[in-house]
């Protein structure tokens, strides 16, 4: 199984490049879960990297494929300018699909 980016930036997606990690760049939440959905029928797919910005454009969205399918595991990762979101995402993740907070 193989790993993709959808970035909102081209130094992401190079960075990722350089790690063998293929990607797109996107700007609107509708290109968002156009490319989204192309991953979801990829069965070579295995982890889905998003940067938060992108997660920002289409955040209920995004949280409904994580609780759909296992395979790709969604991954949010910081973009290019660094910023760690407040609290722990996967602490909420835990709290929004089991109810339980930890």
């Amino acid at each position: 199984m193989r790993s993709f980016l959808i970035s909102d930036n081209k130094d992401t997606l190079i960075g990722m490049r350089l790690v063998g990690i293929e990607g797109v760049i996107v700007h609107t939440k509708e290109k968002v879960l156009e490319e989204i959905n192309k991953v979801f029928k990829d069965d070579t797919i295995g982890v889905l990297i998003l940067t938060e910005r992108i997660v920002d454009l289409a955040p209920e969205e995004i949280m409904e494929f994580k609780f759909k399918k296992a395979i790709p595991m969604i991954i949010e990762i910081p973009d290019r300018h660094g910023t760690i979101r407040e609290g722990d995402n996967i602490s909420k993740y835990i709290k929004n699909s089991v109810g339980i907070k930890i």
